[in-house]
């Protein structure tokens, strides 16, 4: 086999899972905003389960932020910080992480496949469309969001559970082992 080819079937082989998630993510993300836009008017709600009431409401509103509107106006600063964290991504997927963190790939699949779908946003209407509305009426309402927004949040949350745990799991390993050489030299002696 070519070792182009034998390169290229590498490169697939450690970013498939990440290509499959985004793949998925962009057009759930960018479908969800669209129909937003078509049947809600800017700044209006509907109630999608009305069991909840107003606790959680769909309310179009145009975010030129970050995620949950912090950052407003820095709009093309944020598609420079997600093509270099795409890049980074990929690029740490490729030469770095080992083949079997599947878990990981997934979990950098929703972050890419999050940044990408508001980066389309900003480049095409130059804010990101959200909607998503949750909270305590008359109390506290959470910053709006959408599909991206979750995607990037609720994956970055995960991958830091996971590589704790990982990181638990190695610390226990590499003590028992420890104590095992230790049990090892001292019977030897």
């Amino acid at each position: 086999m070519p070792e182009n080819q034998s390169m290229f079937r590498g490169i697939v082989g450690r970013t498939w899972i990440i290509l499959l998630v985004a793949a998925i993510v962009i057009p759930l993300d960018q479908w969800t905003k669209e129909l937003v836009r078509q049947n809600i008017a800017k700044f209006d709600y509907i109630i999608p389960i009305p069991a909840l009431g107003e606790y959680f409401v769909f309310e179009h509103v145009d975010n030129h932020g970050a995620a949950f509107g912090i950052l407003q106006g820095a709009g093309s600063v944020f598609i420079v910080i997600a093509a270099v964290v795409t890049v980074g991504v990929f690029y740490y997927a490729i030469r770095h992480l080992p083949d079997d963190q599947r878990l990981i790939r997934l979990l950098l699949g929703f972050q890419v496949g999050g940044a990408l779908g508001n980066v389309i946003d900003r480049i095409t209407q130059g804010y990101v469309t959200d909607f998503v509305k949750i909270g305590v009426p008359g109390v506290y309402y959470w910053p709006n969001f959408n599909i991206a927004d979750s995607s990037i949040v609720c994956s970055v949350i995960a991958l830091a559970i996971v590589i704790l745990y990982q990181d638990i799991q190695m610390s226990k390993r590499a003590e028992e082992e420890a104590i095992d050489m230790g049990a090892a030299e001292s019977s030897e002696a």
